[in-house]
């Protein structure tokens, strides 16, 4: 069964400035700069039949560039953090694009996804870190890059 999602893939050259996060911070594991992206739609793991009908729906899917500006650097999880992310600035085409796969899954019977759409890029997977390293490596890192991208 493939596992899919949907998601804005990250410019080589941002990609590259992101990468230079890596590091300085126990129980991280990093992501590769190719994998970095901003995920749309989190389906799981679907059967073959239900993946065609995504790729088959979302392959009519027209938009133009969607503008992106990065926000600052943070982190899911509270207490017991489990992911360092740079947040993307929300914007009404990021949105609607979002907004719009949405529709399309539920259309084709997926369940609706429970979270609340947050976009951000995923720099690190984390286990076992403390919040207090977080904010550390927070404090000691300040913000990426920030501006249009795409």
């Amino acid at each position: 069964m493939p596992r899919l999602f949907t998601g804005i893939e990250i410019p080589e050259p941002l990609g590259s400035e992101l990468a230079l996060m890596r590091g300085g911070l126990s129980g991280a594991r990093w992501i590769d700069p190719e994998n970095f992206h901003i995920t749309l739609r989190f389906m799981g793991d679907i059967d073959q039949g239900l993946a065609r009908e995504v790729y088959l729906e979302l392959w009519r899917v027209r938009r133009g560039p969607v503008p992106i500006a990065l926000g600052e650097l943070s982190f899911f999880g509270g207490d017991r953090p489990r992911s360092l992310i740079v947040k993307v600035q929300p914007n009404p085409e990021l949105m609607e694009l979002q907004a719009e796969q949405e529709r399309i899954m539920r259309r084709i019977g997926l369940a609706p996804e429970t979270r609340k759409f947050t976009p951000h890029i995923t720099l690190a997977r984390l286990r076992g870190t403390s919040s207090v390293a977080v904010a550390d490596y927070l404090g000691l890192r300040g913000f990426p890059p920030r501006g249009a991208w795409l």
